[in-house]
């Protein structure tokens, strides 16, 4: 067996420096104290300011040297940083490992202010715990592993301390502190003069461009033998990043589409065994010459320069050689989803085989990436505010984050395409996962047939071993059709229900001069973009896609009473505020029946200036009334940038047509949304969103306008924009509302941004409480992909469009069920408990 084929051994001749932690070598005891005779490892370069404004590098950096003639192990001995005026021990400390080659560099990356920069290169041990201010403070070699007390004022000929600089305006220092110069916005970093140690670090340090330099920064013009483990390290970053390695691996992926141009490889025999396993065993290999030419299963030898794309580690190949010797197959790693990046820090790379259960909880970015976002478990991640008050109950809010992000990863589908970069040629080809008949559902289980690659492109990702695309049956897994035909049986004489309809505008963009659209692929308009009034459909093709699946969904949805947010103001278009609304009715009397739908009329006084969007009612005829005419609150300030509340009474109406039971009033809403604020309290998101200070203002509103009932049965129902335990419906809690479709359902309305929750609620008072006898969110909406709405028509070659109510807008309904004719008993048997 040749060299090559044993234990990866470097080449003869490397030298020492080159060499770094990976070999073992004799090395040096380190002097107690700094040493200027040069007899011991000094620091050479504190560079604060990583990830700041003009930065060159997203992260701090201390740079150590050994002016020694043989290696010196640091095992024992750890980097600290105190603040400036401090006292006692350190702010952070970083234990070291790993040995400098004589006359070599060890450097040791930190924390970031930011994400300005470029990685730092030759990196060889990873610390963010490092942070030191960019200009003030202390940084010590210590001759500990964990923190010590640091004297104040000169330490120098300490002998606990083996190098030292206090820099800006420091207490502890060297014979006098170092200068500082600028801010963090100001690219310099403190440097040791010539490697001089005189002890005093006003005379070592002076401040210029920083210039970091690893151990690779000594004879990187050698090529280093390593296994795929050892470049990969066992920190985020590889300690080989910027020199040139030659590896051995077995191609468990291959992407000669999709624009990822390479391989993985894998240490062949790895994946089954992982007792010890601290690093991981494959590797991406770029290089689309060898992507196009690999097969999965070949054993190949690379060589290439080891880099950071992203925080994925990989190889840019110069050459490679398809080996014709034995190696043991890779083993699917069986491996349930680690819960911190530094778990998964180690499977980087690895063909695994996922563990344990995995719902959906994430399809916006299908249609668009071909991603689905995932959750370990069996409920999709949820937002914070939705279970927990960020104001009141922070600790509980910031556990669910946490937990949020230990249990999310990406189904990817091995590609970087962007399907509506329309000027793209791949917008051909057929999205992956997304289909009419095999829906991919937020809450959906998904269950995995294929092994896939544990990586991490902008995030963590299970990646299939080859692009994925929607005809060529590549796909990893396969999901859980989880979607209902019609809402869930909440009984009653009569249900109750609200409606976001998406801006339905009957008013089309072409009617109106100036507006700018969102088109297809073919340049044909189908959603009004902006620079005009109208919101909806950009022409009349695009509002009866729009206006097929409303229907179906209102119709489906069985119930007498629909508060309806988000339907055109008609008012500045027609003279009418009722005008699409009335054409709404048209259509669903068209599908229903005639006669069986009309709408309640605006109310004779409003306000003077209104959104071009606002609450509407609509009943069902032969079973329900209104009585008197509808309400709208007018003149309170707390809505001049949202949605005036509209106030409509109803009696039911028995099999005769005459009205029974008691009247319920009806207070239709749509508070201001989470994308803007103005103003103090609004212009900050502490968790539940910008303007949030400002739909406070809307609920206390609310309650007051709502008092004037408070004698009738009373239902607050709409889009308040505010997740469950949010401060706007506290202040409806603490005013006596139960929240219906939260205590009565485990069912969500909304997801954003891969988390689900409920901005859309059915709020009741005391009296209508007991009126209640069911309620349901039927999800045919927020966890459905984006693809399948009417706005997303022709962005792909697949058809992902049909009349069907599902993503018929982005909210889902919810519906209530209310005994409210005499001489019936309510039924309560639907409970299921709520949330809790």
């Amino acid at each position: 067996m040749s060299p090559r084929n044993m234990s990866f051994l470097r080449r003869a001749g490397v030298t020492a420096a080159a060499a770094g932690a990976l070999v073992a070598a004799p090395v040096a005891v380190i002097p107690a104290v700094a040493a200027p005779d040069g007899s011991g490892v000094v620091i050479n370069e504190v560079y604060a300011r990583g990830g700041s404004a003009n930065q060159p590098f997203t992260h701090k950096f201390v740079e150590l040297y050994n002016p020694t003639d043989a290696p010196v192990n640091l095992a024992g001995l750890s980097l600290q940083y105190r603040a400036a005026t401090a006292s006692g021990s350190s702010n952070n400390t970083v234990p070291l490992s790993g040995t400098i080659a004589a006359g070599g560099h060890f450097l040791v990356s930190g924390g970031s202010n930011g994400g300005v920069g470029e990685a730092v290169p030759e990196v060889d041990l990873v610390a963010g715990a490092l942070n030191p201010s960019g200009t003030t403070g202390t940084v010590a070699l210590v001759r500990a592993a964990s923190a010590v007390t640091l004297p104040t004022g000169n330490v120098a000929g300490n002998a606990q301390i083996v190098d030292l600089i206090g820099y800006g305006t420091s207490n502890t220092f060297e014979g006098a502190v170092a200068a500082t110069t600028g801010t963090n916005a100001t690219p310099l970093s403190w440097s040791r003069t010539a490697f001089a140690d005189t002890d005093n670090n006003a005379a070592d340090f002076t401040m210029g461009a920083p210039t970091p330099q690893g151990s690779g920064s000594d004879g990187d013009d050698e090529t280093v033998e390593a296994t795929i483990a050892e470049i990969q390290g066992t920190g985020a970053a590889s300690p080989l990043v910027g020199r040139t390695v030659v590896t051995r691996g077995v191609v468990t992926a291959a992407y000669p589409t999709g624009n990822f141009d390479g391989v993985y490889l894998q240490t062949p025999g790895t994946g089954a065994d992982l007792t010890g396993h601290d690093a991981s065993d494959g590797i991406f290999v770029f290089s689309g010459d060898l992507a196009q030419q690999a097969e999965v299963g070949q054993y190949l030898e690379v060589t290439g320069e080891v880099s950071e794309f992203g925080t994925l580690t990989e190889i840019t190949a110069d050459e490679w050689a398809v080996l014709d010797e034995p190696a043991d197959p890779v083993v699917p790693a069986a491996i349930a989803l680690p819960a911190t990046d530094a778990g998964r820090e180690v499977f980087e790379g690895m063909l695994v085989a996922p563990q344990g259960e995995y719902t959906v909880t994430d399809t916006f970015d299908t249609n668009r990436f071909g991603s689905v976002g995932l959750a370990a478990g069996t409920e999709p991640l949820v937002q914070p505010s939705e279970t927990a008050n960020p104001v009141t109950d922070r600790a509980a809010f910031d556990a669910v984050a946490a937990g949020n992000a230990a249990r999310a990863v990406t189904l990817d589908d091995g590609s970087s395409w962007d399907y509506t970069n329309f000027n793209q040629p791949y917008h051909q080809t057929p999205i992956p996962y997304l289909s009419l008949e095999n829906p991919v559902r937020v809450g959906a289980a998904v269950t995995f047939t294929d092994p896939v690659i544990l990586d991490y492109r902008f995030q963590w990702n299970f990646q299939p071993t080859t692009q994925v695309t929607g005809t060529n049956g590549a796909a990893p897994a396969t999901f859980e059709n989880t979607r209902e035909a019609a809402p869930e049986q909440v009984g009653g004489d009569i249900q109750l229900a609200f409606f976001n309809v998406l801006n339905y505008f009957t008013t089309t963009g072409d009617e109106v001069a100036g507006c700018r659209y969102f088109s297809d692929r073919v340049g044909d308009p189908v959603t009004v973009r902006d620079r005009c009034d109208p919101r909806g459909a950009a022409e009349d093709e695009d509002l009866e896609r729009q206006q097929a699946k409303i229907v179906a969904a209102i119709n489906a949805l069985d119930a007498e009473v629909v508060a309806l947010a988000e339907i055109e103001n008609s008012f500045i278009f027609t003279g009418s505020r009722d005008t699409a609304l009335s054409h709404l009715v048209d259509a669903l009397n068209a599908d229903a029946g005639a006669g069986t739908w009309a709408y309640v009329p605006s109310p004779a006084n409003v306000p003077a200036a209104e959104d071009i969007i606002r609450n509407a009612f609509i009943y069902k005829t032969k079973r329900v009334a209104p009585v008197g005419q509808s309400q709208i609150l007018v003149g309170d300030a707390a809505f001049a940038n949202a949605r005036e509340p509209l106030a409509q009474a109803f009696r039911a109406l028995n099999p005769g047509g005459q009205p029974k039971g008691p009247e319920f009033v009806v207070i239709a809403n749509h508070f201001k949304s989470k994308g803007s604020g103005v103003g103090p309290g609004n212009d900050v998101d502490e968790g539940q969103g910008l303007s949030n200070a400002d739909r406070v203002k809307q609920a206390e509103a609310l309650v007051a306008f709502a008092a004037q009932y408070r004698a009738t049965p009373v239902f607050l129902v709409g889009d308040f924009n505010s997740y469950t335990e949010e401060d706007p419906l506290v202040v409806l809690g603490d005013a006596g509302y139960t929240n219906i479709g939260q205590t009565r359902t485990e069912e969500d309305t909304y997801s954003f941004d891969g988390l689900v929750g409920s901005l859309d609620h059915v709020f009741a008072n005391q009296a209508a409480t007991k009126l209640v006898t069911g309620a349901d969110i039927w999800n045919i909406n927020a966890g459905e992909s984006v693809g399948l709405e009417y706005s997303r028509h022709n962005y792909n070659v697949t058809n992902l469009y049909d009349a069907s109510p599902f993503r018929s807008s982005d909210h889902d309904p919810v519906i209530v069920g209310l005994d409210v004719l005499p001489g019936k008993a309510p039924d309560h048997a639907w409970e299921k408990g709520g949330k809790g």
